[in-house]
């Protein structure tokens, strides 16, 4: 049986994307060892799902409605750039997420919580709002890159308004990840 490997994401707007695909090509010749994000794939992930049989989207989905059920429109303000676990030996480099970081915590929380109950594997790690922009494959060399992530703790890529989540797709290929969206969940309209 074919496996989908799949999370949930708060997708970005066009605006945003092309802000950070712009500091991405920027940083690019500074960081050549990294597998940077191609600007289609740009996204905020509060869940990794993993590969999953197709059967087990029924109830991914039915958790998906649960978590969006209590929710309301909210903004993220995207600003200044990171690394996990810190610019000292930077693994996973990121966009910071600097106004509505508790709002998509606590979406993040829901979801994982009736995620759970539905039998998907709770996550390990406490959940960090970010846009994740680039893997380093090789962390040598890479004092420019370090030095820029430095000094872009204040560089401003926007703000977004959130009113759904995504179920997505990645497929793996020698070209890198391809990313579709299986579906939306939008948040439910405010009472008049």
């Amino acid at each position: 049986m074919e496996r989908i490997r799949s999370f949930v994401a708060i997708l970005l707007s066009e605006e945003v994307r092309a802000a950070v695909a712009r500091e991405i090509d920027h940083l690019r010749p500074l960081g050549p060892r990294v597998s940077w994000v191609a600007p289609p794939n740009l996204h905020l992930t509060l869940k990794f799902l993993g590969e999953l049989p197709p059967d087990a989207f029924e109830r991914v989905k039915e958790g998906l409605v649960e978590a969006v059920a209590g929710a309301t429109p909210f903004s993220l303000r995207f600003q200044g750039l990171g690394a996990f676990p810190g610019l000292a030996r930077p693994r996973v480099l990121w966009v910071g997420v600097i106004e509505g970081g508790q709002t998509a915590q606590a979406l993040q929380s829901r979801l994982e919580a009736a995620l759970t109950r539905r039998g998907f594997a709770g996550e390990e790690r406490a959940f960090s709002p970010h846009l994740t922009i680039g893997r380093v494959r090789e962390p040598r060399a890479l004092t420019q890159l370090q030095q820029a992530l430095a000094g872009a703790e204040r560089m401003e890529f926007g703000r977004l308004d959130v009113h759904a989540l995504s179920l997505m797709r990645s497929d793996l290929s020698p070209g890198g990840s391809r990313y579709t969206e299986l579906a939306t969940f939008p948040f439910p309209a405010p009472p008049c």
